[in-house]
């Protein structure tokens, strides 16, 4: 079974959860193209990564926006993770992620880029109804592998908060 990355929920609100995310590392790619695009073309590069430096998979895989059909694609890299091999691939980077606090909106469904911003809006929507400030973007998170029927994917659309 795939590893999921470590959380504390602090607390529930209608429409999202607040979760404490403990520091860990992030293996990332930035990758071009649609939202659907951008994830399998920065799919690769880290699984040739993780695979070449004997690093297990987890999940989920995260997708944030970038500037202009640019999107950043990052694995977790496993809990308690204090280092990891450096990427041979230039267009690979590690990055270390303080512990930081997180709303999380839950769903479920394919990889659409629609449902995932009708996602995103409902979180910020709730956020702002709750006076909970974000701090940045809203980024998505996949936790199944593509074969999964849709109705049974985990998905989530999360936000940094203070």
């Amino acid at each position: 079974m795939t590893e999921k990355q470590p959380y504390t929920v602090i607390s529930e609100h209608d429409g999202y959860e607040v979760r404490l995310y403990p520091a860990h590392i992030l293996a990332q790619v930035e990758a071009d193209g649609s939202f659907f695009e951008a994830g399998n073309q920065g799919f690769r590069p880290l699984i040739r990564y993780i695979s070449s430096s004997n690093i297990s998979m987890t999940a989920p895989v995260i997708q944030a926006p970038g500037e202009s059909k640019k999107y950043t694609v990052s694995f977790v890299m496993p809990a308690g993770a204090t280092s990891v091999p450096a990427p041979r691939d230039a267009t690979v980077r590690t990055t270390d992620v303080p512990e930081q606090r997180v709303a999380a909106r839950r769903f479920s469904g394919g990889s659409n880029e629609e449902k995932y911003q009708q996602n995103a809006d409902a979180l910020l929507a709730a956020l702002m109804r709750d006076c909970v400030a974000p701090q940045g973007a809203v980024y998505f998170a996949r936790y199944d592998p593509p074969w999964k029927p849709g109705f049974l994917k985990r998905n989530e659309a999360l936000v940094v908060v203070r």
